[in-house]
Formats: C-alpha cells, sequence, structure tokens
C-alpha cells in the first residue's frame, strides 16, 4: 500500500500538468457533488476546490489532490474515493479567508482525509 499524499496528485488519475479540469463535475462515492471552481497543481498543494451548489448550502469545500480516484476527460468529470458525509464533515473551508495558503488549515484537511488511508478506507 503506498502513502497517501494528499497534495498531490497520484500518477494514475489522468491528470497532467497544465490540465484545465475547471467546471468539471465532482463524483463522490455516492453521488455528485458540484462543480470544479478552482484547480491547482503546485508542487505539494495540488487541489480542487468545489462549489457543492445546493447540495451543501452552496458552501465550497477544498479537496487535497490527493482524494482524486480518477478524471475522465470525455465526460468532464473528477471522481474522489470519500463520501458526500466525509467531504461534508472535513474541516471547513472559507473562500473568502486566507484557508487556500493556509498551513494550519491544510495540515488539519490533509491530516483529516489521511486518516482515512489510515483506517483502511
Amino acid at each position: 500500500m503506498s502513502t497517501f499524499e494528499p497534495w498531490s496528485y497520484r500518477e494514475d488519475v489522468g491528470y497532467t500538468q497544465g490540465t484545465n479540469i475547471v467546471g468539471y463535475k465532482i463524483a463522490a462515492t455516492d453521488g455528485d457533488i458540484g462543480k470544479i471552481d478552482k484547480a491547482t497543481n503546485d508542487v505539494g498543494a495540488a487541489s480542487i476546490v468545489v462549489d457543492t451548489g445546493p447540495w451543501i448550502l452552496g458552501r465550497k469545500v477544498l479537496l487535497p489532490a490527493g482524494v482524486v480516484q480518477r478524471i475522465d476527460h470525455d465526460d468532464e468529470k473528477v471522481y474522489v474515493d470519500r463520501t458526500k458525509d466525509q467531504i461534508k464533515d472535513a474541516p471547513e473551508y472559507d473562500p473568502d479567508a486566507s484557508d487556500y495558503d493556509d498551513r494550519d488549515y491544510r495540515d488539519r484537511l490533509g491530516n483529516y482525509y489521511g486518516d482515512y488511508y489510515k483506517r483502511g478506507m
């Protein structure tokens, strides 16, 4: 079993440097959760911001790139290996604050998702 690296895309997901996935739909293991509002591939800080629309009252969520399971470019859809509840229960993201670049927040979020890998999902 490989080590979970929250802030890097896995090699086999279908993401290559420079790929624009903004606007792609996001699918959790138990259904769609929204669309990608922002995506980065910064070394050691790759992530996606998802606009959840009405699903969780218009809240945006930050997902570390490590939770991306695969990308379907034909259907413009990104699949993540988390459930809706796991995403909803993650440390809350505030797009108006500096959460995106806040080291403490990113550590808490990375640890939150990393704990699922330690438990075997």
